[in-house]
């Protein structure tokens, strides 16, 4: 797997796969640093890294294409991006998650993530719309490594 870090035509077909809309990604993806994830030439994995100070980046979105699933890429690019963090001299990633996105959450465990804060009513406050995941109504449930 190769990194390439981007600055444009970026792969919105993949960043839908984490997040709900174009318009949710664009409010985090121009301030982001967007990594593609490419093997044999193929885009496979996207994802954006974002500064909240000089201790702490998050990981605003994550994603593999639906074909290379379950084949270890997230877990590769997830060590790269602990790279990147260690180089950039961060000593704290967060990422946010769905509290019901358990498939997210086991992601994240697997990757040595726990657990450290609910925000009730984030998905509410952030779109128009409910957001709902296997017939539940999703909050936010931050993890931290």
């Amino acid at each position: 797997m190769k990194l390439e870090k981007i600055e444009n035509n970026y792969p919105y077909d993949l960043l839908l796969l984490a997040d709900e809309t174009i318009e949710a990604i664009n409010t985090y993806l121009f301030d982001s640093d967007v990594y593609i994830a490419k093997i044999d030439n193929e885009t496979v994995g996207v994802f954006c890294l974002l500064p909240h100070d000089e201790e702490t980046l998050e990981i605003m979105n994550i994603a593999v294409s639906l074909e290379r699933q379950n084949k270890g890429i997230g877990s590769n690019m997830m060590s790269e991006i602990e790279k990147i963090a260690r180089k950039g001299k961060y000593k704290t990633i967060i990422v946010g998650t769905a509290d019901c996105g358990l498939k997210q959450i086991h992601f994240y465990e697997k990757n040595a993530y726990v657990r450290y804060d609910l925000r009730k009513n984030y998905f509410l406050e952030k779109f128009d719309e409910p957001i709902f995941e296997k017939r539940i109504q999703d909050l936010k449930l931050k993890i931290q490594n």
